[in-house]
C-alpha cells in the first residue's frame, strides 16, 4: 500500500508576509492608545453632562428641565404646548398665547426674521430666554446684549413693572441689556438690566430673560424665581414653548450659518491644541542629535529574503522599468569582466556591445535592446527579458 505526500498551495512565511504575533507586536501600542481616549473621553462626557438632559424642555423633569414651571402653570389653567419647528412656533402666535423661545441662538437670520414678522403685531407675548449677540437684533430690534455676566445671579427688581414688583429678588443675573427704545428695564446688573419688555402693537410685548436660571426644575423653589416665571408665562390661557432644532426645514434655506458657525468655540481650541501637539510629536521624533552611526544588525538577513522583499515592493507599484533597470545592469556588471571590460565601461554600449559580438554570433541589435532596451510592458514581457538574461550569461560563460 502506497501512500502520497500532500501538498498544499500555502506559501512558506518570509519577511515580506509578517505573522499574525508579528502583527499583534506591532498594532498594540496604538489599539492601547485609541482605547484609553476612547475610556478619556467617555469620563470627561461623563463628568461634564452635569445632568443637563432636556434642557429648557418643559417634559423633563431632569434638573435643568422645566416640568415643574408646565406643572405650576397648568395648576392655573395655562395649557402648554411643544412645538420644534418654526412653522409650528409661528402659527400658533396669537393675542392669547404667549410664545416662548427656549433658545434664540439656534434661530437663522432668515428664522428670526421669519418670526419676528409673526410676532410683531399678533397681541400676543413673546418671551426670548437668554438671547445673545447672533438673535437678539433680528427679534428685538433696537436692543443690545453685554455678553459678560455680571457678579451676582440673584438681583433685586429696582423696577415698575408690577410682575418683577410682586416677585421680588430672582435668578436672572446673566446676559445684559441695552436698548434705545421704550422699555421696562428690570433686575439691573453693574447698571445693565437682565429684564426687558417691550411693548408692542394691539396690546402685546416682548420679554427678554437674561437668564434661565428662573425655569429651571432645580431652581424653581428659590427667591421669586416661581413667582417671576409664573407671571411672566402665565399672563395668557396658552402658553407655546418652541425647542429650535437644528434639523428644523426652515433651517437650511438661508445659507447664513457654516458649519464651523454652529461648533461651540472649545472645540475648535481644542482641535488647534491637537495640531500643535502632533507638530510637536513630529519634531521629537525627527529630531537629530548628531550624524547618523552606522550599526552593525543583531541578526544575519540572507540575500535571498532582501531580494524577496525589493521584488514584492516592485511588484506592489507595478515598478517593471526599475525591475528590468536591476536586471541590465546586474547582468551587464557580471558579463563586462568575461569579455575583458572594465566594470567602470560595462554600462557603456560602445564599449560593451562590440566585445559582446564578437565573443557571440548574435546580431549587435538583439544585444543592445536585451541589454540597453526599453522597460517591458508587463509582467509576461518582464519574466522573459529575465530569462533571456540569463540565457546570455550562461553562453557567454561556455568555455
Amino acid at each position: 500500500m502506497t501512500t502520497e505526500a500532500t501538498t498544499t498551495d500555502t506559501p512558506p512565511p518570509t519577511s515580506a508576509s509578517p505573522t499574525a504575533r508579528q502583527v499583534w507586536t506591532r498594532t498594540r501600542g496604538i489599539l492601547l492608545a485609541l482605547v484609553l481616549l476612547l475610556v478619556a473621553a467617555g469620563v470627561i462626557a461623563a463628568l461634564r453632562s452635569d445632568g443637563r438632559h432636556g434642557l429648557l424642555d418643559p417634559r423633563s423633569p431632569d434638573p435643568y428641565g422645566s416640568r415643574a414651571v408646565a406643572a405650576l402653570l397648568s395648576d392655573h389653567g395655562v395649557r402648554t404646548r411643544v412645538v420644534t419647528t418654526l412653522d409650528e412656533a409661528s402659527t400658533a402666535a396669537g393675542p392669547d398665547t404667549t410664545l416662548l423661545v427656549a433658545v434664540p441662538d439656534l434661530l437663522t437670520r432668515d428664522q428670526q426674521s421669519r418670526l419676528r414678522a409673526a410676532t410683531t403685531g399678533a397681541g400676543g407675548r413673546t418671551v426670548l430666554v437668554a438671547p445673545n449677540t447672533p438673535s437678539i437684533g433680528g427679534l428685538a430690534p433696537g436692543v443690545t446684549a453685554d455678553p459678560a455676566p455680571g457678579f451676582d445671579t440673584t438681583l433685586a427688581p429696582r423696577c415698575s413693572l408690577p410682575a418683577a414688583r410682586r416677585a421680588g429678588s430672582a435668578d436672572t443675573g446673566g446676559i445684559r441689556y441695552s436698548t434705545t427704545a421704550q422699555a421696562d428695564a428690570c433686575y439691573p446688573s453693574d447698571g445693565r438690566p437682565t429684564l426687558l419688555r417691550l411693548p408692542q402693537q394691539r396690546g402685546g410685548d416682548t420679554v427678554v430673560l437674561g437668564a434661565p436660571d428662573i425655569l429651571y426644575n432645580n431652581r424653581l423653589d428659590q427667591q421669586g424665581n416661581a413667582s417671576l416665571a409664573l407671571q411672566l408665562l402665565g399672563s395668557r390661557p396658552h402658553l407655546v414653548w418652541y425647542l429650535p432644532s437644528l434639523t428644523d426645514a426652515s433651517a437650511p434655506r438661508t445659507g447664513q450659518r457654516s458649519f464651523f458657525d454652529l461648533l461651540p468655540s472649545g472645540w475648535l481650541w481644542g482641535t488647534l491644541q491637537l495640531f500643535l501637539a502632533a507638530a510637536l510629536a513630529a519634531l521629537w521624533r525627527a529630531r537629530r542629535l548628531g550624524p547618523l552611526v552606522p550599526e552593525t544588525l543583531p541578526v544575519a538577513i540572507r540575500a535571498s529574503e532582501t531580494t524577496e522583499g525589493r521584488a514584492r515592493l516592485y511588484r506592489k507599484v507595478d515598478a517593471r522599468d526599475r525591475a528590468a533597470a536591476a536586471l541590465r545592469s546586474t547582468t551587464r556588471t557580471r558579463l563586462a569582466p568575461l569579455v575583458g571590460i572594465p566594470v567602470a565601461q560595462a554600462h557603456t554600449p560602445e564599449t560593451l556591445l562590440p566585445a559582446l559580438s564578437t565573443r557571440l554570433s548574435t546580431d549587435g541589435q538583439d544585444l543592445h535592446d536585451l541589454l540597453f532596451g526599453p522597460p517591458p510592458g508587463d509582467d509576461a514581457a518582464l519574466v522573459s527579458l529575465a530569462d533571456r538574461l540569463d540565457a546570455l550569461e550562461r553562453e557567454v560563460r561556455r568555455p
